[in-house]
């Protein structure tokens, strides 16, 4: 191709040749006609898609080593796309429905949103933003030094961690007014939501042309006349284009918000460890103090959607204040997210009592049968002389297991007594 391209037209097509490791199949053996092991990619687009392969292939690409091509990565890449196009209809079916063409207009990304605008957002806005723009940053040195693989994880797990489960969840707190949204809230959720999902388009391109290229331009875009716009993904400027200018960040808002994360998975895993029916909203009380608490009143009504709480029975108060301590002092479990910020939740809402009872003893009349039936059969000389160590010591590892659980269950009934 060098010396064609030269030949041909006086300069050589291309300046770098990556060279990667050897594709194989699944089971990391060499693909051979005569195994039957090749994987037709025609075969695997007609089923997966294009860009579900060609991401597979490039994030899998480890220096020094081959790829060995897993169809359950590649459906798991299906499933990344479809989660892209769904990100995308919510904020075009969803966050742009209604405005005016002037407002969708002027959600067109034009450049990188500054220093002085980050400032003037609420947290989740400048926690998603300051995370998107470290991405940027980590993502086009990854491509520089050519971690292709590296550098395309990063943007999965951007976009399906922070984006999808995060800030998507959060702006429906902004854009509808059932949670008290709308306004300029609803206008700065929208121009959030799509700085976001643009930007990420344009680090995604190289990794999954089709489908971005498709979702690009469903997303509102700068008028015509203006010289950043452009009509193509593919010919768009890269987000970060002026190496010597740091995009602005707001590092002591990720380190808030990521405290508000805490938060609220701790109380979606007392929910979890308490069986908690899904759609049954709980009371909570959060202690905290000085800017983590201002930050948890101001998001409460997050915490309540993305926690599952009663909005009515859900109160932040100052640590060491009297409702800290009455909070402390009532049956409920504590939870302690870090230091300065706790949660407390009465055990009334997690469990019905008597139902929870029942349960209970239940499991602990199984536990005492099968701890009965093991502790017989080890106390058995003719089981212990004769069966192998192995066995004898599995039986031994299975019985203090048992005591173990039947230890906690008779706590657990206790404290419901």
């Amino acid at each position: 191709m060098v010396m064609l391209g030269i030949e041909l037209t006086g300069v050589s097509p291309f300046q770098v040749i990556y060279l990667h490791g050897l594709v194989r199949a699944a089971d990391n053996t060499k693909m051979s006609k005569t195994k039957g092991n090749v994987v037709d990619p025609l075969d695997t687009v007609a089923e997966y898609g294009a860009d579900s392969l060609r991401y597979s292939l490039v994030t899998g690409v480890t220096p020094g080593q081959d790829i060995p091509l897993n169809m359950d990565k590649i459906a798991a890449n299906k499933a990344f796309a479809n989660k892209l196009w769904n990100c995308c209809k919510f904020v075009t079916e969803n966050a742009l429905s209604g405005i005016d063409d002037d407002e969708k207009a002027s959600l067109g990304v034009t450049g990188p949103l500054d220093k002085d605008e980050l400032s003037s957002l609420a947290l989740p806005e400048r926690y998603i933003i300051s995370k998107c723009h470290e991405l940027v940053e980590s993502v086009t040195s990854d491509i520089e030094k050519y971690q292709l693989g590296a550098a395309g994880s990063k943007i999965y797990e951007f976009l399906w961690d922070q984006y999808a489960d995060w800030y998507i969840e959060i702006s429906k707190t902004r854009l509808y007014e059932g949670f008290g949204g709308g306004g300029d809230d609803a206008k700065t959720a929208r121009r959030v939501l799509v700085y976001i999902l643009d930007t990420s388009m344009r680090l995604l391109h190289p990794y999954m042309p089709y489908v971005t290229e498709q979702l690009w331009h469903h997303l509102p875009r700068a008028p015509k006349a203006d010289d950043m716009a452009a009509h193509s993904l593919m010919l768009a400027d890269w987000p970060q284009m002026d190496d010597s200018t740091p995009l602005a960040r707001d590092e002591d808002a990720v380190a808030t918000f990521e405290c508000f994360q805490a938060l609220t998975r701790s109380i979606r895993n007392a929910r979890a460890e308490y069986n908690v029916e899904q759609g049954k909203k709980i009371s909570a009380t959060v202690v905290a103090s000085g800017h983590l608490k201002e930050a948890i009143e101001t998001e409460v009504k997050s915490l309540v959607m993305l926690a599952k709480l009663d909005p009515d029975q859900t109160v932040v108060v100052e640590a060491g204040s009297d409702e800290a301590k009455a909070a402390a002092a009532g049956d409920s479990v504590q939870l302690v997210v870090q230091d300065g910020v706790e949660a407390y939740l009465p055990l009334s809402g997690l469990v019905d009592a008597e139902k929870e009872k029942q349960r209970l003893e239940k499991q602990s009349s199984k536990l005492t049968k099968e701890i009965e039936k093991l502790a017989g059969r080890l106390k058995s000389k003719g089981f212990v002389d004769k069966a192998p160590p192995a066995v004898v010591d599995k039986a031994r590892a299975e019985l203090a297991e048992l005591e173990d659980q039947a230890s906690k269950v008779e706590s657990s009934l206790a404290a419901l007594k």
